[in-house]
């Protein structure tokens, strides 16, 4: 298990464990690659990041990935691998997020991405993302280097 603190000052624990922390995870977060590509979700607000978002009601946390990556970007996942789960504790909260790794199929075009910009490709990731403003705060802390490295170790890409 790791710990550490988000870009919001937000204690953030992280297992790889299979078990995780909890079974009451109500968010999804999918690291995805296309065609030897990186393929993240420009949102409108937070800027450049991996899809996830909440699991609706009734859904699997895997339907919930699938959908996520669908609506944000239109891709269509053909693979979908467990990772880890983590817990973020605000003042306010607790949050936890069940993270997954997609390999994509192909990309459905749409007119709509939901609260995205839609699809943004990369052949690689910047080294250092806490430099370039235009990522979201979520692909800032060691969350996402902790996860590579976890899909790497299962070689996984």
């Amino acid at each position: 298990m790791y710990e550490l603190i988000d870009q919001n000052g937000c204690r953030v624990r992280l297992t790889f464990d299979e078990a995780g922390f909890t079974n009451d995870v109500k968010h999804v977060w999918v690291i995805c690659r296309y065609h030897n590509q990186w393929l993240l979700t420009n949102h409108s607000k937070r800027g450049l990041e991996f899809p996830g978002g909440k699991v609706e009601p009734g859904e699997s946390l895997k339907e919930a990935a699938k959908r996520e990556v669908m609506e944000e970007t239109g891709g269509v996942v053909d693979s979908l691998h467990y990772v880890g789960q983590y817990e973020v504790t605000s003042e306010k909260d607790v949050m936890y997020k069940t993270i997954y790794f997609a390999t994509i199929s192909h990309m459905m075009e749409q007119d709509h991405f939901f609260e995205t910009e839609g699809p943004v490709l990369f052949d690689e990731l910047p080294e250092d993302l806490v430099k370039h403003d235009e990522f979201s705060f979520i692909m800032k802390d060691q969350v996402l280097s902790y996860s590579l490295e976890q899909i790497n170790k299962r070689n996984l890409l």
